[in-house]
């Protein structure tokens, strides 16, 4: 898989919808991008095209916010920016949530490359001049 989809904040929704359709069975979702690229504005409209109720909000110093879906199953969401490298994530148990079989979505991947399923599908958010966003959804298993 290897998608791109151009967005702008008045067409966000319509983004998310897409994600959504195209993603398939696929759980795990490490989302890359420079600081301001709009991962968490994404992440929260992932979430309400799910119909998630909760407040969405940057996990940044709890690490981990949990999102219930209406037919009650769980989103997480990992932000790994604050941790240092991959041990610190497992003491954390972020690598136990990633095969809980719940949907993830995790920010600074980087920071712990080793802990994600081999399924885990990348999402690079790039900023464009002009402003809008441009996501590209990339299997691991077609790298």
């Amino acid at each position: 898989m290897d998608k791109i989809r151009h967005f702008t904040l008045d067409d966000i929704s319509d983004a998310a919808l897409w994600f959504w359709a195209i993603v398939g069975n696929n759980k795990v979702f490490a989302l890359h991008g420079q600081m301001g690229a709009g991962k968490t504005t994404f992440i929260k409209e992932l979430c309400r095209v799910r119909q998630v109720s909760d407040v969405v909000t940057s996990p940044s110093f709890s690490l981990v916010n949990e999102y219930r879906l209406p037919d009650g199953g769980s989103i997480f969401h990992i932000d790994l920016y604050r941790i240092r490298d991959v041990e610190e994530a497992r003491q954390a148990g972020i690598e136990d949530l990633l095969y809980t079989g719940e949907i993830s979505f995790v920010e600074w991947p980087e920071k712990a490359p080793l802990i994600f399923p081999s399924d885990t599908l990348d999402l690079y958010l790039d900023i464009m001049p002009d402003g809008s966003r441009c996501i590209k959804l990339q299997s691991r298993t077609e790298v």
